[in-house]
C-alpha cells in the first residue's frame, strides 16, 4: 500500500526557514516521481516542486522558485524534503506530498497517491 505522510508545518516568522518532511512507503524509487503541491485559503492547489526518483532530477514551478525552494531526497529512508527559505506570508498553505509513476507533472489530477497535508504559517 502506498503511503505518504508529511510533517514538519509549523508556524514561523517572515523570513525563516522551514524543512517539510515526506516519508514514504509502498513503492521503489524507481520510476516514480514524488512532488509537493501548496493549497492556500481560497486558492486552486499548485504544484511547487518535483523530483524523479529515478535519477534525482528536480523541477521547480515556476523555474524562479528554485531560489526559495528546494526539493530532496534519501532514498535509504524513503523521505522526501522541501526547504523553504525567505518564508513570505504568502506562503502559508497547506503542504501535500504526492506520488506518481514515472516523470513529474505540473497537473495535480494525474497524482494518485496524496499525503494528508501539514499546515505552514507564515506571520509577518
Amino acid at each position: 500500500e502506498v503511503q505518504l505522510v508529511e510533517s514538519g508545518g509549523g508556524e514561523v516568522q517572515a523570513g525563516g526557514s522551514l524543512t517539510l518532511s515526506c516519508a514514504t512507503s509502498g513503492f521503489s524509487p524507481f520510476d516514480n516521481a514524488v512532488a509537493w503541491f501548496r493549497q492556500a485559503p481560497g486558492k486552486e492547489r499548485e504544484v511547487v516542486s518535483c523530483v524523479r526518483l529515478t535519477d534525482g532530477r528536480t523541477y521547480y514551478y515556476p523555474e524562479s522558485a528554485k531560489g526559495r525552494f528546494t526539493i530532496s531526497e534519501n532514498d535509504a529512508k524513503n523521505e522526501v524534503y522541501l526547504q523553504i527559505d525567505s518564508l513570505k506570508p504568502e506562503d502559508t498553505a497547506i503542504y501535500y506530498c504526492a506520488k506518481k509513476a514515472s516523470y513529474c507533472s505540473e497537473l495535480s489530477s494525474i497524482y494518485p497517491y496524496w499525503g494528508q497535508g501539514t499546515q505552514v504559517t507564515v506571520s509577518s
